[in-house]
């Protein structure tokens, strides 16, 4: 701006203001104020106008002019926090083309599509200053005075209150002060011990359910991070990390597709919309967190973490309901509620009974005289035995409302469901923790949950001869060798990373993977960093066909080849020939191949998981179809060979499933192997005995999905192993087993397995190989993976059923007989039991009704709460700990009377103590 302007501006200024020649020395303080921040403005306005969008500044002085471009400095990054989460949330294509693809995205984090970020300490905590950490802001949690408050609420407590209020108003004016104020403090004590017992209770089961959170939330996730791929949490995802997606996994950040195969996600979550999006470098590369992989693998680069993912915000408002009610609950207050009008009812005729009684002259007092005389009667006098009356009828109703029985529910589900977490079960749900105690069938997987999932090949066939036969691998043709070798690296979704040379190899993937990986590197000596080869398609695996391929063309001469492996069955189907060992080619016919099946059941029946390996050359010309896309050859392939995967049995399941058949619960197993296998993996379990049928108790999916619904129903009792089932064959099985009557837990670990997980009573999915699709339709994650576990939830689940049915026994008998008790009394005699327990002749005199009832009241609280409070020892008391191996009757279902004694008994000696102290 030149002088003159701003002289003008100035003088304009002056003269707005009327300022004169003379003004004193404040007055010329203010005028040098105003005109700095005049000029302060002036020129913030002018850097504002010429400061462009893109960091460059144009400072106008004439006509001519020389423009200065500043580069921003985005930290050690070329990239800012806004364009990212911008470019994936809108899926803007035109931005990430500017920008110069996803591969100028990588370039810009500094990460690799291989390689990933790096583990240096430094790199990662630059990472999280500048783009954040992949956590949420939570709401603040809720406080104990919170639940205080709640507590108040309660209409039973209210009553209280307005009786405590009576009771002292009253109590003072009838018996004198140095008497009156016991009725209403002894009900005070009540409120107390109630409002104190349940915001206790309640606010350490809200902090149990946000640590129950905090695990299930924490995922564990592939990540390559200094060209090693590992697990990490999470939370502890960064910008710039190269994430692997498979089948069934969660998203977990937004971020953009580097490769893969056949990925499908299914964006319901994000969209509302069912149908399953492809993902490409083409048209689609955008991934957002929440989504889940339904189809195919691949890799993603993370472009935004935490509150800077899409819906960050709308996350960081969900909280978890603690308040959950389960079935049991809600059937509970409806007893309770029915108590209660049971209550009033006699708490009316109760009242009804005294005034009557008393207006009609027939109620006397202590000398036996007449209290009500007509016309002769004080309104003073009326208007006291009137309000003792009223008193009474209100203690009755507190006393019958069994108040403690929600309560005491909710804390042996919450104790429980600690202690199934020490046990290795999550519990998601926490009507699950009661449903699991009616279950009568349980239909588990095998691998996995029966077996330790620690796969090993220990055979392997090269055409009709073992490698024991033939002396090792050394007399089997190289070109065989190498096929096998180009197969098995390229046809996997596992990796393989070696530190350095001499070190062990670290291999990731699925236990198969890592068990076919593992032998051909150990006896194949194959080299996974060696490629000859490159990838122009991949049949991603799935339960449905049970097999993966590769499509590969090799550098050395471009010839074009395709690789399956799968289940021995469905690869010896597509094949027409295979390799012997010298590697000559032979026809394979129907007589080769039964013989063939012969070698598969022969490993199936010594529980070994069949693979099979083929391969074949395919003309250029036939790679695509006539709408261009990619196809591979099914048929007429040539038979490489087969091996034998060995998976134990785990220790311990077969003591867990006797149990729960003894318990009366049946075992079903369900699973993708073949008859054999399934056949020697359940008689080793214990789910087949000799005493079954076996051309009943095992079926194939198949035979089972084509029977009519009539031969379902009349059939599914008998079955108990199903092979080569679909997921959708689990769901039909647990659908028939539901219309049977059973009650159903269900054990999955695959995303196909998410229907029949929720179709269940009770979902079980696998902690350790499950994917995030089971677990979030499961009710409780089973946390090792171990059928034990899923025998001790039923345990704790019968165990919370036994102890329920014992609380209602002693609650409904302590209520009935004080309604019982004080019925006759104030029919018979007028009154309600003005002394304590009168056979001891313990004479309480002007306490009344009010301490008795009250007194009533605090002993059913403080012997229920001391009870259901006590975690270890008082709570074992009465716990069975042999609660599974049961009568098949199912007689666990009737409560049985010893722990109820002991109760009863501590009720009244607790009682008894309480009484003796106050007089």
């Amino acid at each position: 701006m030149s002088p003159k302007i701003l002289h003008a501006n100035l003088a304009c200024i002056e003269t707005l203001l009327q300022v004169p020649n003379s003004v004193n020395v404040h007055k010329k303080k203010w005028h040098t104020a105003f005109v700095t921040i005049y000029c302060y403005r002036a020129l913030l306005s002018i850097y504002q106008n010429t400061v462009t969008k893109k960091g460059n500044i144009e400072i106008s002085l004439s006509t001519s002019y020389t423009a200065i471009t500043i580069k921003s400095e985005i930290g050690p990054f070329e990239i800012e926090q806004t364009s990212l989460v911008q470019l994936v949330k809108e899926k803007n294509l035109d931005q990430l083309q500017q920008l110069g693809g996803v591969d100028r995205v990588v370039s810009a984090l500094k990460t690799g599509a291989e390689q990933g970020i790096s583990n240096d300490d430094e790199e990662i905590a630059s990472r999280r200053e500048v783009f954040g950490t992949n956590t949420y802001r939570k709401p603040p949690t809720k406080g104990f005075l919170h639940y205080v408050w709640e507590a108040f609420q309660d209409l039973t407590i209210i009553i209280l209150m307005v009786c405590a209020a009576l009771s002292l108003g009253f109590g003072m004016k009838v018996h004198g002060a140095k008497e009156g104020w016991i009725d209403g403090l002894s009900i005070l004590v009540a409120i107390f011990l109630v409002i104190a017992v349940s915001a206790i209770s309640n606010f350490r089961q809200n902090r149990q359910f946000d640590n129950l959170s905090k695990v299930s939330n924490d995922i564990q996730i592939d990540v390559f991070r200094g060209g090693r791929r590992q697990k990490i949490s999470i939370f502890e995802i960064l910008v710039g990390d190269v994430i692997c997606l498979k089948i069934g996994d969660q998203v977990p950040a937004d971020g953009l597709f580097l490769q893969g195969h056949s990925l499908q996600i299914d964006e319901s979550s994000m969209t509302g919309e069912s149908d399953h999006v492809e993902i490409n470098h083409g048209h689609n590369p955008f991934l957002f967190s929440g989504t889940k992989v339904v189809d195919g693998f691949g890799r993603m680069v993370v472009t935004s973490v935490g509150m800077n993912k899409a819906w960050g915000e709308m996350m960081s408002q969900l909280t978890r309901d603690s308040n959950e009610q389960t079935p049991l609950q809600a059937r509970l207050d409806k007893l309770t509620s029915s108590i209660g009008k049971v209550g009033v009812t006699v708490a009316f005729i109760v009242l009804v009974v005294l005034f009557v009684r008393y207006f009609t002259g027939t109620t006397k007092d202590e000398n036996g005289n007449q209290e009500f005389i007509k016309g002769k009667t004080k309104l003073d006098d009326v208007l006291n035995s009137s309000v003792e009356f009223i008193a009474a009828a209100v203690t009755i109703v507190v006393v019958a409302i069994p108040e403690g029985l929600p309560l005491a529910v909710t804390l042996t589900l919450a104790y429980s469901m600690k202690r199934m977490m020490a046990d290795k079960a999550m519990v998601r749900k926490l009507s699950a923790c009661e449903t699991m105690g009616s279950a009568t069938t349980v239909c588990t997987d095998k691998t996995g949950t029966l077996t330790m999932n620690q796969m090993k090949v220990t055979k392997c066939w090269l055409g009709k001869e073992s490698m024991e036969e033939l002396g090792g691998y050394s007399s089997v043709a190289p070109h065989v060798i190498e096929l096998f070798r180009e197969g098995i690296a390229l046809n996997t979704t596992g990796s393989v990373y070696r530190p350095s040379f001499g070190m062990e190899y670290e291999i990731s993937g699925s236990p198969t993977e890592k068990a076919i990986l593992s032998w051909a590197i150990e006896d194949l000596y194959m080299d996974m960093e060696e490629r000859k080869c490159s990838i122009l398609h991949v049949e991603a695996f799935n339960s449905q066909k049970k097999r993966s391929g590769v499509l590969l063309k090799r550098k050395v001469d471009s010839s074009v080849h395709v690789h399956w492996k799968g289940a021995a069955e469905m690869i010896l189907a597509m094949c027409e020939s295979y390799y012997d060992a010298s590697g000559i080619i032979e026809d394979l016919d129907e007589s080769q191949k039964l013989e063939f099946q012969q070698i598969i059941q022969g490993m199936a029946a010594r529980s070994l998981r069949c693979i099979a390996f083929a391969q074949s050359r395919i003309q250029t010309e036939e790679v695509e179809d006539s709408n261009g896309h990619k196809t591979m050859k099914e048929q007429g392939l040539v038979l490489l060979g087969l091996v034998g995967i060995k998976d134990p049995c785990r220790p311990g399941v077969k003591k867990a499933v006797e149990d729960c058949q003894y318990a009366g619960v049946n075992v079903k197993m369900i699973t993708g192997d073949n008859v054999f296998t399934a056949k020697a993996i359940a008689t080793e379990c214990g789910i087949l005995r000799a005493d079954h049928d076996m051309n009943e108790a095992v079926i194939e999916g198949e035979k089972f999905r084509n029977y009519t619904e009539e031969e379902r129903m009349e059939k599914v009792d008998r079955i108990f192993v199903m092979a080569r089932s679909s997921p959708f064959d689990k769901l039909l099985m647990v659908q028939c087993l539901k219309k049977k009557g059973h009650v159903v837990a269900v054990t999955g670990d695959g995303t196909n397995d998410a229907p029949a997980l929720k179709e269940a009573d009770i979902g079980l999915s696998m902690g350790i190989q499950g994917t995030e699709v089971a677990k979030e339709s499961s009710d409780i994650v089973i946390l090792d993976d171990n059928f034990a576990s899923v025998a001790t939830v039923l345990k704790w689940g019968r165990c919370v059923y036994n102890n329920i049915q014992k609380f209602i026994q002693f609650q409904l008998t302590v209520n009935v007989a004080a309604l019982v008790i004080n019925f006759v009394a104030a029919v018979s005699a007028g009154e309600v039991p003005e002394e304590i327990c009168r056979y001891s002749q313990i004479e309480l005199g002007a306490m009344g009704n009010m301490y008795w009832n009250c007194f009533n009241v605090v002993a059913n609280w403080v012997g229920c709460q001391i009870y259901s409070c006590c975690r270890e020892a008082i709570f074992q008391l009465f716990q069975d700990q042999d609660v599974l191996p049961m009568e098949k009757d199912h007689s666990y279902e009737r409560p049985r009377i010893r722990p109820t004694i002991i109760f009863i008994c501590y009720y009244y000696f607790l009682f008894f103590i309480i009484c003796s102290v106050y007089t």
